[in-house]
């Protein structure tokens, strides 16, 4: 089952630091393209880490990327080896990222990116501009189809401001 906002809303409770990027800041923005998870950049300092395992806790998190799907286990010892995460959840794929090609670490994609409200829940999310580079870095087949939508969105807005 995908429910990605009730991910992120886990997330936002648990204070975990992350902004939103990849396919479903697409979305945030507008695009149609369907993402079949999510991508977040956060802080890969073991704190952090260990919150975010808290928040997914009850989810069953596992990483997709390792013979067996092991469970995630973290401990203040072993978070700092890590520099992505990709879990699967009872509630959808979620992409942890320490960094967005493009962009840079954190800090940076921070910088680049804006608070926005779905449903009485405040996260940050990439700006279109920031998104549109991070995609161009990409330059997947998939990417530059998100980045022509990404354009056509950001004229509308221009054209309506």
């Amino acid at each position: 089952m995908s429910d990605p906002f009730n991910l992120l809303r886990r997330l936002a409770q648990a204070r975990v630091e992350f902004v939103i990027v990849g396919g479903y800041a697409g979305v945030v923005h507008g695009c149609t393209y369907v993402t079949q998870d999510i991508d977040v950049c956060c802080v890969f300092s073991p704190d952090n880490l260990l919150m975010l395992q808290e928040a997914l806790s009850e989810l069953h998190p596992v990483h997709r990327m390792t013979p067996g799907r092991v469970p995630l286990e973290l401990t203040a010892d072993n978070a700092a080896s890590f520099s992505n995460l990709y879990l699967d959840t009872d509630l959808g794929r979620l992409d942890c990222l320490s960094t967005i090609n493009g962009l840079g670490a954190y800090a940076q994609v921070k910088r680049l990116s804006e608070r926005i409200d779905i449903d009485g829940m405040f996260f940050g999310v990439l700006t279109i501009d920031a998104l549109i580079q991070a995609k161009r870095a990409m330059n997947r087949p998939r990417d530059r189809e998100a980045i022509h939508q990404l354009e056509a969105i950001r004229e509308l807005r221009r054209d309506h401001a």
